[in-house]
């Protein structure tokens, strides 16, 4: 018992500690960016990304890379339907206790912290807040992820024809008007792999999928926010090998050897034995397992995010959470098996836990 609440203290320390660090590193942030001159117009957009985006992820989804070490995890702006704009403004003033969300009272003043509450609540709580994008975003999942991919990525095409539409791109920002896309979903489009859907869904289903990726999939991207210096530049080479060298938490170590064995017996029937999503049980899943080669997943999963994607499953799929069967050793074992296997991009540097 003595040795439990001694682990138990050591736990509680660390996620103090990770909190403490998230808590500096998104306050060095600011320094990075604009901060608008006291009475001078506010930038709420450039508030969130340098407060409060290193924690709930550049579109309101939690999915950052703070959120594998924060126990428990950071707010998912884009399903918190319960959350009150008063209960909010308390939070992001007060901050909240047992999370490592801090109160922001002496670096933001109120009329900024109702600014970025009112941008949260704008930009990614929409849905949440909608029943009937709640409606487009369930149809999404059901007719256009496995095309379009969970976040609006696009995929590779059907040989010869044209690749699905990346809804996150500024192109796709400045060509695509809502009645263009509501075109496009009721008739389909020549030479694409676009189908029509008007004998399948009725014309306000339609319309409920088409404002969902409005406005839940073709968000901005933080590069256009001015005064947005944060992360050296998401993604760009001063982060991504860093970030993609992160060893497993918890000290773990995975082999890979072992993993294949596991992967083989349990997860190539669905993602395939060359980890592209085209196992054999894929064609009668919706939405269709990962890809693991495709580029979106390989810049943005490491060996800590593969682990929890294992770990915890995937809300809405046919991925089960693996932590209910496989000890976390063999969970990182496969995981390390598929970071080298499908997703760790060439070059001669390899990461901590690498058994080559």
């Amino acid at each position: 018992m003595l040795a439990f609440n001694a682990a138990k203290t050591t736990q509680g320390r660390l996620y103090l500690s990770l909190a403490g660090l998230c808590i500096l590193v998104a306050t060095q942030f600011t320094w990075a960016g604009e901060r608008p001159a006291k009475g001078g117009p506010l930038k709420p957009d450039a508030l969130y990304h340098n407060y409060c985006s290193v924690c709930h992820g550049d579109r309101g989804d939690g999915n950052s890379r703070a959120r594998n070490s924060l126990v428990p995890p950071p707010r998912d702006f884009t399903r918190a339907n319960e959350l009150t704009r008063d209960t909010m403004l308390t939070i992001v003033t007060h901050g909240k206790p047992g999370t490592a969300m801090t109160g922001w009272k002496t670096q933001l003043e109120p009329r900024e912290i109702e600014a970025v509450v009112d941008y949260i609540r704008k930009s990614f709580m929409q849905v949440a807040l909608d029943p009937r994008l709640q409606r487009g975003r369930s149809l999404y999942a059901q007719n256009c992820m496995v095309c379009h991919g969970d976040r609006g990525q696009g995929a590779s095409g059907s040989a010869g024809l044209i690749p699905p539409r990346d809804f996150t791109t500024p192109q796709a920002r400045v060509e695509l008007t809502r009645e263009r896309m509501i075109g496009s979903v009721t008739h389909g489009r020549a030479n694409t792999s676009m189908a029509a859907f008007a004998g399948r869904l009725p014309a306000q289903d339609i319309e409920a999928v088409v404002d969902y990726v409005r406005a839940s999939l073709m968000l901005p991207s933080s590069d256009a926010i001015s005064g947005t210096n944060a992360h050296a530049g998401r993604g760009g080479p001063a982060t991504a090998d860093n970030s993609m060298a992160q060893p497993f938490q918890n000290g773990l170590q995975g082999n890979a050897a072992k993993g294949e064995k596991t992967y083989m017996a349990n997860c190539s029937t669905c993602h395939g034995t060359k980890g592209d999503g085209k196992g054999p049980r894929a064609y009668f899943i919706n939405p269709k397992p990962r890809n693991f080669i495709d580029p979106a997943f390989r810049s943005a999963f490491n060996r800590p995010a593969i682990f929890t994607a294992v770990s915890e499953g995937r809300l809405g799929a046919e991925m089960p959470a693996w932590s209910k069967v496989l000890e976390a050793q063999e969970i990182a074992d496969v995981s390390e098996f598929v970071f080298q296997r499908f997703v760790r991009p060439p070059g001669p540097a390899k990461g901590r836990g690498d058994k080559r």
